[in-house]
C-alpha cells in the first residue's frame, strides 16, 4: 500500500485513532469492572466486524495470504468469545 495524499495518510491515521481509542477502553474495563460489560460489547462488535469483512473479502476477492486467514479466524473466535463471556458476566 502506498499512500500518496494528504487524505490518504488522514483517514488512515484516523482509523489508526479508532483502534487505539478501543484499544484503550478494553483496558480500562480490565481494571474498572464498571466498564467491562462496556469493553466487552465493543470488543465483540469490534472483532465480529472485522471478521465479517474479511469473511466478505475472501468470499468475494479470494484467499488471501495465510497470515489474513489467522487474522480472520482470530477476529471470529475472539468476538464469539466475547459473546460466552458476555453471558457468563452479565447479570
Amino acid at each position: 500500500m502506498f499512500l500518496e495524499t494528504i487524505d490518504e495518510h488522514n483517514f488512515y491515521k484516523a482509523i489508526m485513532g479508532l483502534y487505539l481509542g478501543f484499544a484503550i477502553l478494553w483496558i480500562i474495563g480490565v481494571f474498572k469492572s464498571t466498564y467491562l460489560k462496556l469493553a466487552i460489547i465493543t470488543n465483540i462488535i469490534f472483532m465480529l466486524g472485522l471478521g465479517s469483512g474479511r469473511v466478505l473479502s475472501l468470499l468475494f476477492d479470494g484467499v488471501p495470504t495465510l497470515g489474513y486467514v489467522f487474522g480472520t479466524v482470530a477476529e471470529l473466535f475472539l468476538g464469539i468469545y466475547g459473546i460466552w463471556v458476555l453471558k457468563r458476566v452479565a447479570p
